[in-house]
């Protein structure tokens, strides 16, 4: 299996209510690793994005010890590479800054990685690729039908002079969330993206009438729910989390959520056990304390015979 990873890398530096930080790589890097971790050494996973000069060999050398990641897709950047601070208030509360954003990926860099079983687009920061892009991307996979998976993640966010993002409405999300496999977003997320209503339900519709047939909204300690149009019919699915799960922190769930889909569909093509795996290894997610964690998610392994279990 194949698979394409576009978005953002950063240098995450997470500020925690005791006043305690912990640094390490963030964005795309939870999506990579973490599919990096659930797929086989057979499978190939192609990372499409750049990096600061300076932290290039660092990565590089990180990235080595996975045998399915081809990294011939990761380039050098002017510049530094993206740095977030997350203050969080709580476990699931946080205020994001963002310094020294990279420009959005070309299409050239990207348009030889398409020859894959899926593709996965997370917006990092937001400006991980232009809606041109996007574009070219559906219309360049459009005659095989490989399926795009988006995650809106930061498409809803801005970003202010001092490097502070809040919540604006996209003018044009239907033209981002035009005829891919899935889209992904959280309650906020979802609630921000439309100036016309913040009606969830009437949000779906409209998403679904784009030929978009599966919304995915992530809900936290609540778990997930899944919208899937078959023959424009909607149909609406709660996916639960364990109440005993111990909450260390939520960085990077919803990347981990999307890889685990990803990673999922990939050998079931079945929507409804993509989702549950997903929202299965995102709780796992949110019991580890940073991205320095995530190899523990190769306790869940997809088999050659499309049976996801967790290993011995």
């Amino acid at each position: 299996m194949l698979i394409t990873v576009i978005g953002h890398i950063c240098n995450d530096v997470i500020h925690n209510p005791d006043g305690s930080q912990i640094e390490g790589y963030g964005g795309i890097y939870y999506s990579l690793v973490s599919l990096a971790n659930f797929l086989n050494e057979n499978d190939v996973i192609y990372p499409v994005f750049g990096i600061g000069a300076k932290d290039y060999n660092a990565l590089i050398e990180n990235l080595a010890t996975y045998k399915n990641i081809d990294i011939s897709g990761i380039f050098k950047i002017d510049g530094q590479t993206n740095t977030v601070h997350l203050f969080y208030q709580d476990n699931t509360h946080r205020i994001e800054c963002s310094r020294d954003l990279a420009m959005p990926i070309p299409f050239k860099k990207i348009k030889s990685y398409l020859d894959v079983n899926m593709i996965l687009i997370n917006m990092i920061s937001g400006f991980d690729i232009t809606l041109q892009t996007l574009d070219e991307i559906r219309i360049a996979v459009r005659d095989e039908r490989i399926p795009i998976y988006l995650d809106v993640h930061s498409l809803t966010l801005g970003i202010s002079e001092d490097g502070k993002r809040f919540r604006r409405p996209v003018s044009d999300w239907r033209r981002w969330l035009f005829m891919l496999h899935a889209v992904q977003m959280n309650e906020e997320e979802a609630a921000g993206l439309s100036i016309e209503s913040k009606n969830e339900e009437y949000l779906i519709k409209q998403i679904t009438s784009l030929d978009t047939n599966n919304v995915i909204i992530t809900r936290g300690k609540k778990g997930c729910t899944l919208f899937e149009d078959v023959h424009k019919k909607i149909s609406k699915y709660n996916y639960r989390v364990s109440e005993k799960i111990e909450v260390a922190n939520t960085t990077g769930c919803g990347d981990v959520f999307a890889a685990g889909y990803c990673a999922k569909y990939l050998y079931t093509k079945d929507v409804h056990q993509s989702v549950e795996f997903a929202n299965q290894v995102a709780s796992f997610k949110a019991t580890l304390v940073s991205s320095n964690e995530l190899n523990k998610l190769s306790e869940y392994k997809i088999r050659n015979n499309k049976k996801m279990e967790k290993s011995v």
